[in-house]
């Protein structure tokens, strides 16, 4: 096994992975909120997390893989303002909070089975661990980190001597940046509410008994309840996107420390925005895109899985359609180079991968090594394109060798079938060039060659269909 290296947001630097257990790695990774469709955004930083455990659990460690299900208490601003995002969905579309959850959980589902993210070991809902958080809440309080205010149960970022620490910002500092007081109970602008009461809304719609009164639980409290509940008060790693670090992560390590006392988290792992021309995306302004709306367009899940594939998870990565058409013509074309490999191998039994050619060993150590150094992915994906196209090696090694690696990368290699009329890739780079030579007809205003063009293709079988993401064809239906 390589060594295991990865970046520690906490100290930003990169380290040795060693589990607090040997064997063994405790994971935990924020999981959506389910009052909406995930964005392809979102969906980024879970193909990220199951990169993460794929790799791990190729070097032979147990992974236990925990994420939670939100599904109350979180309000639309982090920082304890606005509505709590599941009432407000409920009531814009005329159903139960409950009803939401489930339809909004599903398709959370749905969308990471067709992405082929593998499912976690535990999903646990926040409305099942409500008396595991109040459990929780009475420590911090009992340690003496806690004040009531306006019905309100706060936590006293002032009781907690490194509070942000994550982020790498002082509490000092954090006070003299507050220019408006958002909660006038609260004591600092960055104090958090443990637990909610009546006195925050008047039409919550879940709500619980709880030794301070009948309310719900604030949404930081629930990560530090169900982390410590499946994998202990002290664990390997935690996960999520870069825009939990000030606020919700900073929130749940002090309030997981100053309730045990101890380091709670070891290693923490963000990942980078998604980024379209006008920014990232958001829910909240509108300006999101989903995974169906990719489908819809002609794209393939596993296609935006490649997309993602070629950026480094601590990288902004820019999206727009022309780039995720590349990445499906460039996804298509490797299937197409393991199918004519595989041709070429025969029906031949598999050699397992301890008896392959040195030369597909040496690649699959140098993509072992990639994946161990801060999971290198775009590099190790192009050492896949290395393997596929070295013709030193056998064919039958390549196509083991490839699979072996697509156990991590998930590309779709194994399920990868011809299309109905089966042709060579010299046939398709013939059609690949005649529609480039066409789309630059079409730029270029010379119509007459582009009709030209599009006829010669219709009488190869080809099907056009024009896109504003470009133009992508198909074989005729014999």
């Amino acid at each position: 096994m390589p060594v295991i290296k990865l970046f520690n947001t906490m100290g930003r630097s990169i380290e040795e992975f060693t589990p607090l257990v040997p064997g063994k790695v405790g994971f935990y990774g924020c999981g959506p909120t389910v009052y909406n469709y995930a964005h392809i955004g979102n969906l980024r930083t879970y193909v990220f997390e199951d990169i993460l455990v794929r790799s791990l659990r190729r070097f032979g460690l147990d992974v236990t893989h925990v994420m939670n299900i939100t599904d109350v208490g979180h309000l639309s601003g982090d920082d304890d303002t606005g509505e709590d995002k599941m009432v407000r969905s409920a009531r814009e579309r005329g159903q139960s909070v409950l009803q939401i959850a489930s339809y909004y959980t599903d398709a959370f589902f749905a969308d990471t089975d067709r992405l082929g993210i593998a499912r976690p070991s535990v999903v646990c809902k926040a409305t099942e661990h409500v008396q595991d958080m109040i459990k929780l809440i009475q420590r911090i309080e009992k340690g003496g980190y806690t004040y009531v205010a306006g019905g309100n149960l706060y936590f006293d970022v002032s009781k907690f001597p490194n509070y942000g620490k994550l982020a790498n910002l002082r509490l000092e500092d954090l006070k003299a940046g507050a220019r408006i007081e958002v909660d006038e109970n609260k004591k600092n602008p960055q104090d958090f509410v443990l637990w909610f009461t009546k006195s925050k809304f008047e039409n919550q719609a879940l709500l619980w008994d709880s030794p301070w009164g009948v309310g719900y639980p604030g949404w930081h409290v629930e990560c530090s309840a169900m982390s410590m509940k499946y994998l202990g008060e002290s664990f390997d790693i935690h996960a999520g996107g870069v825009d939990h670090i000030p606020v919700h992560h900073t929130n749940e390590i002090a309030q997981s420390e100053a309730a045990t006392g101890k380091p709670w988290v070891r290693y923490w792992l963000h990942a980078e925005f998604l980024v379209l021309d006008k920014g990232k995306m958001s829910k909240s302004k509108g300006s999101f895109i989903t995974l169906q709306n990719l489908i819809d367009e002609g794209f393939e899940a596993l296609d935006y899985r490649y997309f993602c594939l070629g950026g480094h998870y601590r990288s902004q990565l820019s999206f727009s359609s022309d780039a995720l058409a590349q990445a499906k013509a460039s996804r298509h074309t490797m299937l197409d180079r393991f199918l004519d490999l595989k041709a070429q191998a025969g029906t031949n039994p598999l050699p397992n991968r301890n008896s392959l050619h040195a030369g597909a060993l040496e690649r699959l150590e140098r993509f072992d090594n990639l994946l161990a150094d801060d999971l290198a992915v775009p590099r190790a994906l192009a050492e896949l394109w290395g393997l596929l196209k070295d013709p030193s090696l056998p064919p039958i090694d390549v196509v083991v060798a490839a699979l072996d690696m697509d156990t991590v990368l998930g590309i779709g290699l194994a399920q990868a079938k011809r299309d109905e009329k089966s042709i060579s890739n010299d046939e398709r780079a013939k059609i690949q060039a005649l529609v480039e030579r066409r789309t630059e007809a079409k730029k270029a205003k010379n119509w007459a060659e582009a009709d030209a063009l599009r006829q010669e293709l219709k009488d190869m079988g080809v099907v056009l269909e024009d896109s504003p993401a470009g133009t992508t064809w198909k074989l005729a239906k014999a």
